[in-house]
C-alpha cells in the first residue's frame, strides 16, 4: 500500500496542506518500508484542471490512499475512478496524518 498526503513541504515534518488539487507536494509513504518520496503536484500551478492533473500524478505513483483536508466533488469522482481511497484529516503535519491513519487500520 502507498499513502499520499497533501503537503506544504517535502518531508514528513511538513505541514499538511488542506487543499488537494492545489497543494504544493504529495508525500508518498510506504508503511512497509517506512520510506517516503516527495512528489511535486503538477496541478499546483495549472491554470485549470488542477484536480485531474493531481489525480493522474497519484495514479502514476501507484498511490492507494490519499490523506487530505478537502477534496472537491469532481476530484473525488476522479480519485474514486482511479481506485484511490480518500481519507479526510485535519492533522497538523504529514507524519501526524500518517500515524493517525495507520493507528486506525489496526
Amino acid at each position: 500500500m502507498k499513502i499520499a498526503v497533501t503537503a506544504k513541504g517535502m518531508d514528513l515534518d511538513a505541514q499538511m496542506d488542506e487543499r488537494f488539487g492545489r497543494c504544493a507536494y504529495f508525500i508518498v509513504f510506504d508503511p512497509e518500508t517506512r520510506q517516503y518520496t516527495a512528489l511535486e503536484n503538477p496541478g499546483a500551478r495549472a491554470a485549470s484542471g488542477a484536480g485531474p492533473l493531481a489525480v493522474q500524478a497519484l495514479s502514476q505513483a501507484g498511490v492507494d490512499v490519499l490523506i487530505t483536508g478537502n477534496v472537491g466533488e469532481n476530484a473525488e469522482k476522479a480519485l474514486n475512478a482511479a481506485g484511490i481511497r480518500v481519507v479526510l484529516s485535519d492533522a497538523p503535519t504529514v507524519k501526524n496524518a500518517i500515524d493517525t491513519f495507520l493507528s486506525q487500520q489496526s
